[in-house]
């Protein structure tokens, strides 16, 4: 009887064992399921994170409001025929007569602002001009550069490669700064009235030789006395028609 006890009392422990270890896997599958269904509306969010980050972000690109150079050439509400040409841009019509009166139409630029006869806001509008290139214009309307490198009173006299640049309210075709060749024309100071009266006083002294920068026939003057006088007179003569000027080849004054 003792033993059947026994074997009755193993058989509870292993169906009490048994029906713990079923407890156990049951519990486990139930978690696995409850982690994977909290798992997967997560991991739906993380890849819209992901595409979404991975967009490049659009930014709008803000219009420049830098002001062109050229507004400050530009009269504010004037008329748009007597704009300065760099204030607006032309048709440009090379089929035109040579010196001839033509008409070109033109359309003002970014910023300008400008008006017609009668008040009006305007930006299409044609203006007469003579139809000439820039480098053919007159010598009034146009400004070159100077060289101070060249002799004035050289025989031939000497020209240098000048650029020159239209004048602001001269309208003509081609470009508006050019090259041209020009006679040497600059000046060092000296002026024509001074040698001349240095030349009459003080001749004799070679002062007027010494005032032009010329001191080798300064100190001949002044150690011969002037030529007792001969050097003086030719000096005067010299210096009064312009043969005899600056040293440095410059033009008076």
């Amino acid at each position: 009887m003792a033993a059947l006890a026994g074997v009755r009392a193993l058989r509870r422990l292993c169906g009490v064992a048994l029906f713990l270890s079923q407890l156990y896997v049951l519990s486990g599958r139930a978690g696995s399921l409850m982690t994977t269904k909290h798992s997967q509306p997560q991991s739906t969010f993380a890849k819209s994170l992901t595409s979404t980050s991975t967009n490049t972000p659009y930014f709008k690109v803000a219009e420049s409001t830098e002001i062109p150079s050229y507004v400050t050439k530009c009269p504010s509400n004037g008329l748009c025929s007597r704009l300065p040409p760099d204030c607006m841009t032309c048709n440009t019509n090379y089929s035109c007569i040579y010196g001839k009166l033509a008409t070109f139409d033109c359309k003002v630029k970014p910023h300008v602002h400008c008006v017609d006869q009668n008040n009006q806001e305007q930006e299409n509008f044609t203006i007469n001009m003579t139809c000439q290139f820039c480098w053919q214009l007159a010598t009034t309307d146009y400004v070159c550069t100077n060289s101070t490198n060249c002799m004035t009173v050289s025989c031939p006299r000497q020209r240098y490669n000048a650029t020159c640049t239209v004048r602001d309210h001269i309208h003509c075709l081609g470009n508006r700064v050019f090259p041209k060749m020009l006679y040497c024309n600059w000046t060092g100071g000296y002026k024509w009235s001074t040698a001349l009266a240095l030349s009459i006083t003080l001749g004799g002294f070679g002062a007027d030789r010494f005032y032009l920068g010329q001191w080798r026939e300064g100190l001949g003057k002044l150690f011969s006395f002037g030529g007792l006088g001969i050097w003086t007179l030719i000096d005067v003569l010299l210096i009064g028609v312009g043969y005899v000027g600056p040293a440095d080849g410059s033009l008076y004054i």
